[in-house]
């Protein structure tokens, strides 16, 4: 992000969608959504899910910009095939396939664990509350390589 033509071509890829924050925010509250799943040119790159809309929504503009980015800078081989869309069955077997080759731990007793698990063309992470009466994910994320 510190490179302005990488930021620019950002901005412009998020822009319209910081613009239209209220009016997207609003429709994932009515639909009680708790995360995204992120495809480009047809293929999953990326699923955050939270514990509550409420989390999801403090943490969206962020998301936003993470989303643009990693259309711009990583995914911008052009295919010589027309334009594909994702669909739901592709997300949720992005988001079913968390089983990795190595898994790292970090906890803190009785406040959260933090799991970063690397596999075959993806990473991702889980943070989990660990505060009593909880056990329960904060955020899941998941990130094509």
């Amino acid at each position: 992000m510190n490179n302005d033509e990488v930021k620019q071509k950002v901005d412009s890829v998020a822009g319209p969608i910081q613009r239209n924050y209220q009016s997207l925010i609003q429709q994932l509250r009515d639909q009680h959504a708790v995360g995204v799943a992120v495809a480009v040119n047809g293929e999953m790159v990326w699923a955050d899910i939270f514990a509550s809309t409420n989390l999801l929504e403090k943490y969206w503009p962020k998301l936003v910009r993470s989303y643009a980015a990693e259309a711009v800078v990583t995914r911008t081989v052009v295919t010589r095939t027309k334009d594909r869309e994702a669909d739901i069955k592709q997300a949720q077997d992005f988001l079913d396939h968390l089983d990795g080759r190595h898994e790292t731990v970090d906890s803190e007793p009785g406040l959260y664990r933090h799991t970063e698990i690397a596999g075959d063309g993806f990473r991702a992470f889980e943070l989990t509350s660990l505060l009593p009466k909880t056990g329960f994910d904060l955020h899941v994320a998941k990130m094509a390589e």
